[in-house]
């Protein structure tokens, strides 16, 4: 039996993590994605399968600042756009990282913009 890459092991977390978290329209799912450079996330409405609202650090205002600060004003973006589509309560879904570093900098920036999960 061959060795699973450590994508495969994050995506089977994952998979497992989303049996149980699903967003709905009045409180959608704020999905994290980190790759080595860059950190990305979405609110989305699996309900309808929409995507309200997104933010990465991949954007021209950051200049590659991908780093926990970086990560932070990512949280705090995303936030914003979301506040300005009336949405309030997410549910967090780390994506199968761990709620540690880039990935727990981003839900600070975003509980501090004015989301609650």
């Amino acid at each position: 039996m061959a060795t699973k890459s450590r994508h495969d092991l994050r995506a089977a977390r994952h998979a497992r993590l989303r049996r149980k978290v699903e967003g709905t329209t009045e409180r959608p799912r704020l999905a994290v994605f980190r790759s080595l450079k860059h950190i990305y996330v979405q609110v989305i409405d699996d309900v309808n399968g929409v995507t309200l609202a997104s933010a990465s650090s991949d954007e021209k205002e950051f200049a590659g600042s991908g780093n926990k600060d970086g990560a932070k004003k990512v949280g705090e973006l995303i936030a914003k756009r979301a506040k300005e589509k009336g949405i309030s309560a997410v549910i967090f879904d780390r994506g199968g990282f761990r709620y540690h570093g880039r990935v727990a900098s981003l839900a600070d920036g975003a509980r501090e913009g004015g989301l609650e999960f």
